[in-house]
């Protein structure tokens, strides 16, 4: 089995920023890919970025020039650097890695709890 752990969610102001870390462990052989994704209230959830262990990137068009996604891959870590915040970056943030697991190898999605992020004056 496969752990996310998230951190880094609070409340800011708007224009203000904050930076989301999430942490894989266990049963890892390799993640291909890393990824943040949101969900607003009465929302589905949508792509925010997605990072590969080349750090190529893709992000959510709502977010990109404002958001920067980063990886640390000895770490098994995922980061998000948020600028520019606005309010409808209100969600909760949910980390993604797709992970090949360690001994067995199979390939599976594995999500963090979520952390909430709040943008308000």
């Amino acid at each position: 089995q496969v752990q996310l752990v998230e951190s880094g969610g609070g409340l800011v102001q708007p224009g203000g920023s904050l930076r989301l870390s999430c942490a894989a462990s266990g049963r890892i052989f390799s993640i291909p890919a890393m990824g943040w994704y949101r969900q607003a209230p009465g929302k589905e959830r949508e792509l925010v970025a997605v990072i590969t262990s080349t750090s190529r990137t893709n992000y959510g068009d709502s977010v990109k020039g404002r958001f920067d996604a980063s990886r640390d891959n000895a770490k098994n870590s995922v980061f998000l650097q948020m600028n520019s915040l606005k309010p409808e970056d209100t969600a909760i943030y949910y980390c993604k890695a797709d992970v090949f697991e360690g001994g067995t190898l199979r390939r599976n999605d594995y999500w963090g709890q979520g952390t909430q992020v709040t943008v308000s004056s």
